[in-house]
């Protein structure tokens, strides 16, 4: 099964969440809808601004554990190679 890790931010330089799914498309908008996770929903966290595949679910937990043991600056450097702007990666 394949995994997606992914990064949704407030803002741009605001508050970030890192999480895991199978199915990216109906995850984010979990989120959105404040069924996502408490973090997000309480700061305001729905941007999609990163998002990496993994043709193994396990390879993308073990990904999302690595990623949230960075510090704060390594991430952000990892979102604006991908995505400078932290635009929206996914249609609302």
């Amino acid at each position: 099964m394949t995994g997606f890790v992914y990064i949704l931010a407030s803002q741009k330089g605001g508050t970030i969440y890192i999480g895991v799914t199978n199915d990216l498309a109906r995850r984010v908008p979990e989120h959105r809808g404040g069924g996502g996770s408490r973090f997000t929903a309480r700061y305001g966290a729905h941007r999609l601004v990163w998002y990496e595949e993994h043709f193994d679910i396990r390879d993308a937990i073990q990904r999302e554990k690595s990623l949230k043991r960075w510090p704060r600056q390594w991430k952000i450097e990892l979102i604006e190679k991908m995505n400078p702007d932290w635009n929206e990666l996914i249609g609302r």
